[in-house]
């Protein structure tokens, strides 16, 4: 930077200057010791301010006569260093005055003055003169301690502003790491003395027309670190999200490890869910890996997982956790089918819980008042078991606080709600009952005796026909097998039926008239439907010949032809 913060050029001083405006040099060179030109009717358009014709013979220590004449159209080179300005403000306030030739001011051209006597002829050039200017005008500013210094010659003012630059050069490149190479980032000495504009250019190539400034070690380093820090993180990104995209999922090997975790599946969970919810218990490697496995299940046994709660071991392989989880008897719930009996619901209680053999039972038996039965549930008291007919069929998932009382009150509860929402209590009377207990009996019988829908309607039938008073043909004897057999907790077909006549229990049909005290099975929606909406077309026998296909008669001597039929073919099946 040059004096005031401004630049080489033509540029005002800084306003703060008093020679604010002084624009008294010219470009303009004349031969030592020679007077500038003057009296010529030449006119020269301003370019650049030009130096006074005193300074320049101050500068070289000749003070010319004055009546000596000038050299025309000759220059002489700009001082190579700065003297007192005194001399110059003097000669600019006399010029000023009239009394020599009138200088540029930059507004316009020289004007023709007759030659005057040199006023400075002989006279010490570091003496402190008066100024002979304008009237009334202030004295010289520069002479006071305040002063700001002199102004210097356009060619003179990037001088020291350049060896400072050298100076700073020399000094970066000193700091310059042992990274930074050799070379020198100033300039040639020669390359600032070509004047005004060789000073802008020696300027230009000493700052950015050279070789570049050496960068800080330190900044390098910092640079590489961020620059491999980048690379390898974007890198590492890209290599997991390749691998994530299109690479193979990560999977364990093997069946696990020993130790079991259970597992819930909640309804409603698609296979990314229950991926997710395997690999947080630590079950699989990776979602992916599951969703994988369970597409490839032969059968789409995969996509029909079931939720609830499943025994699994950690860290097995995707294949192994599918094998387990589509096998239904791995899974902790409690599956109530249609027409099942108490006694089987207790027993797989016990086993899922982990429960000794009759816990259940016993709870059962013991605290069946306390399950949520309804009031009308156990009005006899030759009933065998009060929850029977109240284990509605159902899936019951297990959870890991589940307990034989919590899992009996689910199901006693499941049950009230759906005998409600059928209007069993409502409908008992118009079916000739005597209270909404014999209904769900009635739906315990058909469903033991019946195969499907349509069988379930004529088979309620055939026990409203037998139930009736005017039934002289079995003497309002229903004669199902079913009771027999619930009475022996056995599934059998074949028995001897003159032994079960003479088997006497309440719930033996083939020994006592009408229905038996309570249900013989816990009866699904269809068995209940039907026993709601029988068939009515005066069905009173029935008998499945092949085991598949239900028959029903309406009269005893067709019912005999079917039972005749029935024992042949049973005869043939055992041999003989």
């Amino acid at each position: 930077m040059t004096e005031y913060g401004r630049g080489p050029g033509p540029e005002p001083w800084h306003p703060e200057d008093p020679q604010y405006g002084d624009q008294g040099w010219t470009g303009h060179e004349a031969q030592q010791g020679q007077m500038p030109y003057v009296g010529g009717p030449q006119q020269y358009q301003q370019q650049e301010p030009q130096p006074q014709q005193a300074y320049y013979a101050q500068q070289q220590g000749q003070y010319p006569q004055a009546q000596q004449m000038p050299y025309p159209q000759q220059q002489v080179p700009y001082p190579q260093h700065p003297q007192q300005h005194q001399q110059q403000h003097a000669q600019q306030q006399e010029s000023y005055g009239g009394q020599g030739q009138v200088w540029d001011t930059g507004q316009g051209h020289y004007a023709q003055a007759p030659q005057a006597a040199d006023p400075y002829a002989g006279a010490d050039p570091y003496a402190q003169q008066q100024t002979s200017g304008y009237p009334g005008e202030a004295p010289d500013l520069y002479g006071t301690p305040e002063a700001f210094p002199p102004p210097r010659p356009p060619s003179m003012r990037h001088l020291d502003t350049e060896e400072q630059w050298q100076e700073e050069a020399g000094a970066d490149e000193a700091a310059d790491s042992f990274l930074a190479g050799g070379g020198s980032g100033g300039m040639d000495d020669d390359e600032g003395d070509d004047g005004d504009d060789g000073g802008r250019g020696g300027r230009r190539s000493g700052r950015s027309g050279g070789q570049p400034k050496k960068r800080s070690g330190m900044a390098c380093l910092v640079a590489a670190v961020v620059i491999v820090g980048v690379l390898g993180g974007g890198g590492y990104y890209g290599y997991n999200y390749i691998k994530d995209k299109f690479g193979a999922a990560e999977d364990f090997a093997g069946a696990g490890i020993d130790e079991t975790v259970d597992v819930e599946i909640p309804k409603g969970a698609g296979l990314g869910q229950m991926g997710r919810i395997l690999k947080d218990a630590g079950v699989v490697a990776s979602a992916q890996a599951f969703v994988d496995a369970a597409n490839a299940a032969p059968d789409g046994k995969g996509k029909a997982i079931q939720p609830g709660i499943y025994p699994l071991k950690k860290k097995m392989s995707a294949a192994s956790v599918v094998a387990v989880m589509t096998d239904p008897s791995k899974l902790r719930v409690i599956t109530v089918t249609e027409g099942l009996r108490n006694a089987k619901v207790y027993a797989a209680i016990d086993e899922k819980l982990g429960k000794p053999a009759g816990t259940t039972q016993g709870i059962a038996k013991n605290e069946a008042k306390n399950l949520g039965l309804p009031a009308w549930a156990n009005n006899d008291p030759k009933i065998m078991d009060p929850l029977e007919g109240f284990l509605l069929p159902a899936r019951y998932d297990l959870t890991n606080e589940s307990t034989p009382e919590s899992l009996l009150k689910q199901m006693v509860k499941k049950s009230t709600d759906k005998y409600a929402e059928l209007g069993v209590e409502s409908k008992a009377k118009e079916l000739g009952l005597s209270n909404p207990l014999q209904v769900i009996t009635v739906a315990s019988l058909v469903n033991a005796e019946g195969m499907n829908h349509d069988d379930f309607r004529k088979m309620a039938d055939v026990v409203y026909n037998r139930l009736k008073k005017t039934n002289d043909v079995t003497n309002q004897k229903i004669e199902f097998d079913s009771t027999y057999n619930y009475i022996k907790n056995q599934s059998e077909i074949n028995f001897n039926l003159k032994e079960a006549q003479a088997f006497d229990h309440p719930y033996n049909t083939h020994h006592v008239k009408g229905l038996p005290p309570g249900p013989i099975g816990n009866p699904g929606l269809e068995a209940l439907t039907a026993t709601l909406d029988p068939d009515r077309g005066g069905w009173m026998f029935f008998v499945s010949v092949d085991g598949k296909t239900t028959t029903f008669t309406k009269t005893y001597d067709e019912h005999l032809k079917l039972v005749a039929e029935f024992q042949e073919r049973q005869k043939q099946k055992n041999g003989g």
